[in-house]
């Protein structure tokens, strides 16, 4: 595929929020040529503080430095709130585990609302001090983020501005924690930190992480590096994303590679944006071409599909 661009895209929100016309025409091309050809793009000029994602990988840390039997106090086998201890997840059609363990934040709701009937509720650490608001705060942020460029990439799909927006409203969104640790002695040398996969969601958007090793399969078939400045947002599109648009956005192959410098923990926090889970997947008119290449299936069975193929299901 002719790619556009000799790089990923970086791109600045505040051009579709705040430019003129000639500015979001510009952000809507850029945004969808990057994930065309890439699959990812880097995201400038957000509304998310510096201050805000350094204490929240701050907290992260403290977190993941505390005893396993704390820890795992908080582990739960179907793996979509609290804690999953290292080597659990592994990728699709993999047979090793990642050498990674995480945290899951999902969606908040009040006692009482129907929500709770859909998704399970979050768990909460008592330490370290102020986990639960510095994350349901971030959680809140990178939500509106990805609304935002999701209202900004519907109209190159000739789809409403709102098709995106109203699909993830009260979406089965999950902000993750994860931290890699040094690698361990006697690892597998066939397992890394997270082996080459695509992501189950609409879009991922990732909190430039605290340390190298991502690398993106650009579409020639080339392993290569995503880095940008801590205060960034990387964003990549999944799974669901493809199958609506018919491949037309291919779900993009990355991995986190061990580290080829000191062996050191690395730390990321990736905020993976779904649908509700009663939204159909169904292919969009301007992307059928000569036909859908996949069913129509709900988000929710796509979603338990895909958790048992990755080791999450419970």
């Amino acid at each position: 595929m002719n790619k556009k661009y000799d790089r990923v895209p970086e791109l600045s929100l505040n051009a579709w929020t705040d430019g003129d016309a000639s500015d979001r025409e510009e952000f809507r091309q850029a945004l969808f040529d990057g994930f065309k050809y890439y699959g990812f793009i880097i995201l400038i000029d957000h509304k998310i503080s510096p201050d805000l994602l350094a204490r929240a990988y701050e907290m992260s840390a403290a977190f993941f430095a505390q005893d396993e039997d704390v820890k795992m106090e908080f582990f739960r086998k179907d793996g979509q709130r609290g804690y999953t201890p290292f080597g659990r997840e592994h990728a699709k059609n993999s047979k090793h585990g990642d050498l990674k363990e995480f945290w899951h934040v999902g969606r908040p709701f009040e006692d009482g609302s129907p929500l709770g009937d859909i998704y399970p509720t979050n768990l909460w650490p008592e330490k370290p001090d102020g986990f639960k608001d510095t994350f349901l705060k971030i959680y809140a942020e990178l939500e509106e983020a990805g609304m935002v460029m999701l209202e900004a990439l519907a109209p190159s799909l000739d789809a409403p501005e709102d098709y995106f927006r109203d699909m993830a409203t009260d979406g089965n969104s999950i902000l993750r924690l994860l931290h890699y640790p040094p690698v361990p002695d006697g690892a597998d040398p066939n397992a890394i930190r997270a082996a080459a996969h695509e992501d189950i969601n609409l879009i991922t958007i990732l909190v430039a992480a605290n340390g190298a090793g991502l690398e993106l399969l650009d579409r020639d078939g080339k392993w290569l590096p995503v880095e940008t400045d801590p205060d960034n947002l990387i964003v990549d599109a999944g799974d669901m994303l493809a199958r609506i648009t018919n491949d037309v956005i291919p779900a993009t192959t990355h991995r986190v590679i061990n580290p080829e410098g000191p062996n050191v923990s690395r730390y990321s926090m990736p905020y993976f944006m779904h649908p509700h889970s009663a939204a159909i997947l169904s292919c969009l008119e301007s992307c059928k071409g000569d036909g859908a290449k996949y069913a129509d299936i709900t988000a929710d069975a796509f979603l338990k599909q895909r958790l048992q193929e990755i080791g999450l299901a419970g």
